[in-house]
């Protein structure tokens, strides 16, 4: 295949996926309203280019934005701040060029108060009839409080209370379970029903959020890195980029 013909095939099968997302989009049009009035869920579709073209309201809101339109034909990384957007816009290119699925991504977000926050973020590749990728669906939820209803609650609140004053020690599965007094399968079900999270994962915010704070001070960040559970700095550096999207240097400039 020559030169030009490869560029005109490739001009023909842009054209087609755009299509079938414009038609995808079409036959979602009337559960918008639906999709407004779901709190603490930001919903969305972007395109092959990873630029939205699908926008509910908490996401609207969550940017701090007048309206979708501010939004629309946009990248993450034109919308949120220079610290965290292009880390979902990388997250955005994985899905679409490999096809594969991000599931119950932790992440710390900038909310319209400009407060942080974390999140549960989920991404899907769409595909049309071919099983070509044409975009990709996300949802990002908000955590919010645990719920207090649930009739593991107390035991799990002891967990939670375990794992923030001993965080900055390795927690083992078998400390967790003695305290919730419970099996691992049913604690992992349990954290995700109360906190939404993981007990892995609330080992994680725990560390990161004494690292957000620590990060503000003098301290080295080796230390920081210590004093958070990290015996490996690199890994260290690594879940604070993933999580936060700014490694700790550059979060430590940014903060000061």
């Amino acid at each position: 295949m020559t030169a030009d013909a490869l560029s005109a095939w490739q001009q023909a099968s842009h054209g087609q996926n755009a299509q079938s997302l414009v038609a995808l989009l079409a036959s979602l049009a009337p559960l918008g309203p639906l999709l407004d009035v779901i709190p603490n869920a930001a919903i969305f579709i972007k395109d092959r280019q990873a630029c939205y073209r699908l926008v509910n309201r908490a996401l609207v809101e969550r940017c701090n934005a007048r309206g979708a339109h501010e939004l629309l034909g946009k990248t993450s990384a034109q919308v949120f701040p220079a610290q965290l957007g292009p880390s979902y816009t990388a997250q955005d290119k994985k899905v679409l060029e490999l096809g594969c699925v991000l599931e119950r991504q932790l992440e710390l977000h900038l909310y319209g108060s400009r407060e942080p926050g974390w999140c549960l973020t989920h991404k899907w590749p769409l595909k049309d009839e071919a099983g070509i990728i044409i975009g990709l669906a996300g949802i990002s939820l908000d955590l919010h409080s645990a719920r207090q209803t649930h009739p593991a609650y107390e035991r799990l609140a002891l967990v939670d209370r375990y794992i923030r004053d001993n965080f900055n020690h390795p927690v083992t599965s078998r400390e967790l379970t003695q305290i919730a007094g419970c099996s691992v399968a049913q604690l992992e079900r349990y954290c995700k029903e109360v906190f939404q999270l993981t007990p892995r994962q609330l080992i994680q915010k725990a560390r990161l959020e004494q690292a957000r704070l620590l990060l503000k001070t003098e301290i080295p960040i080796v230390e920081v890195a210590l004093q958070c559970g990290y015996t490996d700095h690199s890994a260290f550096t690594r879940q604070f980029k993933v999580l936060t999207g700014l490694t700790p240097r550059d979060y430590q400039r940014t903060a000061r």
